[in-house]
């Protein structure tokens, strides 16, 4: 009987050592998708520590928000909705994007490629930090 109660133990112990033991190849990277039409809502900086955001300027009061569409198929849209010729008038420039752990790419076709890093991703926001600090939010 004690025999059988060590035997039990042992492999309870195992058993529990094995299921508790995973690989985290993720190094901190968040797994929730990129993709989706990403709408513009604020911008910002941090200044001696302190992140300062506001509604972003680019957003033309009347209009729908400027946004960020990432597709399944590595493409994006980038589309930017400006009054000065007609109201309202969508441009949109589209290229590739790439995700490399918390880092973003965006490489606008015939234009410049831009890496960002990804400070927060959630269900509802996208938060992105370029190398010169300049926070850039966006929201579904």
């Amino acid at each position: 009987m004690k025999t059988k109660r060590i035997l039990f133990g042992l492999l309870l112990c195992i058993g529990l050592s094995t299921v508790s033991c995973s690989s985290d190849d993720n190094e901190g990277e968040t797994l929730i998708p990129l993709e989706g039409k990403w709408n513009l809502s604020k911008t910002g900086t941090v200044v001696g520590g302190t992140e300062t955001l506001i509604d972003a300027p680019q957003n033309q009061s009347g209009c729908d928000r400027d946004y960020l569409q990432l597709k399944l198929d590595n493409t994006a849209t980038i589309g930017d909705y400006d009054s000065t010729v007609s109201a309202c008038a969508l441009t949109t420039q589209t290229g590739i994007y790439s995700r490399s752990h918390n880092n973003l790419t965006i490489s606008i076709t015939g234009g410049a490629s831009t890496t960002q890093d990804i400070v927060n991703l959630t269900l509802s926001e996208l938060k992105l930090r370029d190398a010169s600090g300049k926070i850039t939010v966006y929201t579904r």
